[in-house]
């Protein structure tokens, strides 16, 4: 099992949100209304850990380790929206979330492949953790500038528990399991070439409610997220190099085979489908 061993890393790892957030930092100066009414919408954000902990031990039942792996995920994930509102209750109280603006982003999503949307949330720490390290740079406020690098940092760590169990997959699932890798591994690195960001969060996932049945359709402000990446914190295509360069590079480790561009890993991915 690979639970044990991830929990004995992530808690030694962990933060606390007393004693390593320097509250007593804080300069009321340097932070302004858009980029605390920033800071609100990445709490609602994180608070989709909880439909998204619902969706994985819904469709893991068959596999009990990964499932326990999911108490550590959805424990720091959820910590990350505590502590953004935290934040925001200390100081500047009239944006912290309200329970029903948090409830809001909990609905029910459609069941998918499992390793697929293993892949795919992999993906997604990698993005976040980048996403999360320009929004350090962005914000002039100290106390906000850490707690963004302390959640930037879990989610590099969550990227490499999902990577574990990936590889686990591979040897038990083999030409499958590298299928379903690299058929998300190839959309979620074409960010840059599509008309939204690519995030499980704002990625379609209850036909039902469609369209409105993406994480950010549900928040207060449901065109908030490409606002902040294009304009607030300028998430550009250096930093979109970087996200695709970790998951080239993750991948080409993964997979024992050396991509150095999106097309040859899309290469890759028809040459399985044809094998």
């Amino acid at each position: 099992m690979l639970y044990p061993d991830l929990f004995k890393t992530l808690e030694k790892a962990r933060w606390n949100m007393a004693d390593d957030v320097p509250w007593d930092q804080f300069d009321a100066g340097k932070l302004s209304n858009e980029q605390a009414e920033t800071v609100k919408m990445n709490a609602i954000t994180e608070w989709s850990a909880l439909p998204a902990t619902e969706m994985f031990l819904r469709d893991n039942q068959h596999d009990s380790d990964f499932s326990a792996f999911m108490s550590v995920w959805f424990y720091e994930e959820q910590k990350h929206s505590l502590v953004l509102s935290e934040y925001l209750k200390r100081f500047r109280p009239e944006l912290a979330p309200s329970e029903a603006e948090l409830h809001a982003v909990r609905f029910q999503f459609d069941p998918a492949p499992p390793l697929e949307t293993l892949m795919m949330h992999f993906c997604g720490e990698v993005r976040l953790t980048q996403w999360y390290l320009c929004a350090a740079q962005w914000h002039t406020e100290p106390v906000i500038k850490r707690i963004y690098q302390l959640i930037s940092g879990d989610e590099a760590r969550h990227g490499g528990a999902y990577l574990k169990y990936m590889k686990r997959a591979i040897a038990v699932a083999g030409k499958e399991a590298r299928q379903a890798f690299a058929k998300v591994g190839v959309l979620m690195a074409s960010s840059a070439r599509s008309a939204k960001a690519l995030h499980p969060t704002n990625l379609h996932v209850n036909k039902e409610m469609f369209p409105n049945d993406t994480v950010q359709s549900k928040l207060p402000d449901p065109d908030w997220l490409p606002r902040w990446l294009d304009e607030q914190i300028c998430f550009n295509k250096q930093w979109e190099s970087k996200v695709v360069g970790v998951l080239l590079n993750q991948l080409s480790n993964l997979f024992e085979h050396s991509f150095s561009s999106i097309q040859e890993l899309n290469k890759y991915r028809k040459h399985l489908a044809d094998a």
